[in-house]
């Protein structure tokens, strides 16, 4: 029953259990994380902060950003997830919008977040890093002068999480905060999160973080494993072979990855693959991108139908598909989330009819949202309670989603639609290619063309072809796609752009272009 969880509540009961293991091996107890989340809302209180106030977090994995996390959901904060791997700018950027009561950042990123609020005008008093960092107030330090024990007056908070900004600036989505106890708000939402991928309350679980806790699923993901029972094995950063060897050393249970992790997986050698077991995974979660049907397949080929696939945005919910159902549908990103509900859109604003293109709306329900300070653009993508970020797709007579990419990236050559998507999927099952986006550019007579930017495999012959790579995918696509989807420019590069969450950064790849 949900009153048995939420992880103050667990923490409580059973100290002793294991909540996180740390990157480099060490262990936090439950009671030891309870202590440090409870001193850290104490001392957010001290500085001032009331219900629906934010923190920004510029934080490394590590097991005290998931007590700073703790610490805001229980004393009613949104808590604003901030990469460490952008720039200053980009930094500056979030704090002036977001607008924190405080701001904290790992010991590695202080010198960053330094000058970020210097640019963002912050005062210095509301300037933390978790421990010793020129300029700011060391917040372990600080809260150690906070009792641990149990808050009174607790209220759940949220995320106020920005979107990737893969298109232009990134947009805060913020939520209204829920109502009730913390345990009880939390231990509901983790049912209702890690139920859908058929994820099991308390017992053995274990759920392998191996992505940046700023992206805002990982967190959520990860907090919310902590509220169902599970111990957290934290990765500073995602190594193929290291998350094989955790996944059997600590038996992790559940995990969630984007596609390019997916894809550095599979490229093991053999021999590297099978010196570990994994028949501990119960639920391996991908999403946050789109993965190919020949890595989809080999990945369940490999784990077996453990594989759950989830389609959403930070605005709504959307779907999710189990293996077993993909293997039924090949390509499908699965029917909707429970509570959710999903509408295709055509250009006249009417339903389209099953099977037809149009844009992927969803609906927001319990998840309403604003776009933080931008009324504007909050309206600008909503048809009553459904919002859409811009996807296109189409349903099947089940209910089903294919996705066929977004609005805004759909190519139009001599007048007829291309969706960067299904071309992606295609030069993807060259095996020389490990990554790739399809984009249009601008040409006098089609109006647009195809490209692609490619980054094959670092022993490949594909960059050496004679012909060039162009010609060489041409014979390559020649009976996978139409004549005029085919790109008719290629350019190989080294690695593509992709945010720390996997999503690829496509207005960046015009620049990379050659020819």
């Amino acid at each position: 029953m949900s009153e048995q969880l939420g992880f103050w509540r667990l923490a409580a009961a059973h100290p002793e259990g294991c909540a996180v293991v740390e990157a480099d091996g060490a262990r936090i107890s439950r009671g030891a994380l309870l202590g440090r989340a409870n001193a850290i809302a104490r001392l957010l209180r001290a500085q001032g902060l009331q219900r629906h106030d934010r923190v920004v977090g510029v934080l490394a994995n590590e097991g005290v950003a998931l007590a700073v996390v703790l610490a805001c959901q229980q004393i009613g904060a949104y808590f604003v997830p901030v990469n460490t791997a952008l720039t200053t700018g980009e930094v500056a950027y979030i704090l002036g919008d977001a607008d924190p009561v405080v701001a904290v950042a790992s010991v590695r990123s202080a010198g960053m977040l330094t000058a970020a609020a210097d640019a963002a005008g912050l005062p210095a008093e509301r300037r933390f890093a978790l421990g010793e960092a020129p300029g700011l107030r060391n917040l372990l330090a600080e809260s150690a002068d906070h009792p641990d024990g149990p808050l009174a007056d607790r209220s759940p908070g949220s995320y106020l999480g920005y979107t990737s900004g893969t298109t232009g600036r990134p947009k805060g989505v913020l939520r209204k905060l829920a109502e009730g106890d913390p345990d009880d708000v939390f231990a509901a939402g983790a049912r209702w999160q890690l139920g859908m991928f058929g994820v099991e309350p308390l017992g053995d679980g274990v759920h392998l973080v191996t992505s940046p806790l700023s992206h805002t699923a990982v967190n959520g993901l990860a907090v919310t494993s902590l509220h169902f029972g599970h111990t957290i094995v934290l990765m500073e950063r995602f190594d193929a072979e290291t998350a094989l060897r955790l996944i059997e050393a600590e038996r992790v249970t559940t995990t969630h990855m984007v596609p390019t992790q997916l894809h550095r997986l599979l490229r093991l050698p053999g021999e590297v693959r099978e010196k570990y077991d994994v028949s501990s995974m119960r639920n391996l979660i991908h999403g946050a991108g789109p993965c190919s049907e020949e890595t989809k397949r080999a990945i369940i080929d490999w784990f077996g139908a453990v594989v759950w696939e989830y389609y959403g945005a930070t605005e709504a919910a959307g779907t999710v598909i189990s293996a077993r159902e993909w293997l039924e549908r090949p390509g499908s990103v699965g029917r909707p989330q429970p509570g959710a509900e999903v509408r295709i859109v055509g250009a006249d604003g009417r339903d389209a009819p099953t099977g037809e293109p149009g844009a992927v709306y969803l609906r927001m329900g319990a998840h309403a949202f604003e776009y933080h300070g931008d009324q504007e653009k909050t309206l600008a993508n909503r048809l009553g309670d459904f919002v859409t970020v811009g996807d296109l797709g189409w349903l099947d007579e089940d209910g089903y989603l294919y996705l066929l990419g977004r609005s805004a990236e759909m190519i139009v050559s001599g007048g007829v639609n291309v969706y960067p998507a299904e071309v992606e999927a295609a030069i993807l099952t060259h095996p020389d290619v490990e990554d790739v986006g399809v984009f249009g550019v601008p040409d006098p007579e089609w109006g647009e063309r195809v490209a692609a930017v490619v980054q094959a495999r670092a022993d490949s012959g594909l960059a050496r072809d004679g012909r060039g790579p162009t010609e060489a995918l041409r014979d390559h696509l020649a009976d996978r796609l139409a004549r005029y989807k085919v790109p008719r420019l290629v350019t190989v590069v080294a690695e593509l752009p992709r945010a720390a969450n996997g999503k690829l950064r496509k207005h960046l790849l015009p620049a990379l272009v050659r020819g």
